[in-house]
């Protein structure tokens, strides 16, 4: 056969398989697997693992919690679609975003910017001390979920 020829096909089906991998919209586990479905509207966004036993302050900031927050974030922090993402991930770890990320959070909102649910508006009404307690409520549910 002609050498030319055979490199030729032969790199047609290189750039043919990394474009089947690559394109957008895709993965390589959609490649070889069925695609999951996104959960529905309102549905949670991630299992969450509950602490045995709560602090005193996080006791008091899930309270806080689930008065304010908990209608997009969801119930214990897992997110709900269509409303707001889990706190409890990687992304809210506190070497990403730190305790005073959630205080300016609650103060000022914030612009949309790792997850597609929209900007979060200030949030009226909670004093500083309320976002503290808030904090150690999520952060007693992402140390109990393997979040540090």
């Amino acid at each position: 056969m002609n050498k030319p020829l055979l490199l030729a096909v032969l790199a047609a089906a290189v750039l043919g398989g990394i474009y089947v991998v690559t394109r957008p919209g895709t993965s390589a586990q959609d490649t070889t697997t069925s695609a999951v479905a996104e959960p529905a509207e309102g549905d949670p966004l991630v299992t969450v693992t509950l602490p045995q036993t709560l602090s005193d302050q996080a006791q008091m900031g899930e309270r806080g919690f689930n008065a304010v927050c908990a209608d997009c974030h969801g119930e214990n922090a897992q997110g709900k679609m269509g409303f707001g993402p889990p706190l409890v991930h990687k992304i809210y770890e506190p070497s990403h975003h730190a305790d005073m990320a959630f205080q300016l959070a609650v103060q000022n909102g914030v612009t949309a910017h790792h997850w597609k649910f929209g900007n979060m508006p200030p949030q009226e009404g909670l004093t500083g001390a309320d976002v503290q307690a808030i904090t150690a409520y999520v952060r007693e549910l992402q140390r109990a979920n393997g979040i540090e």
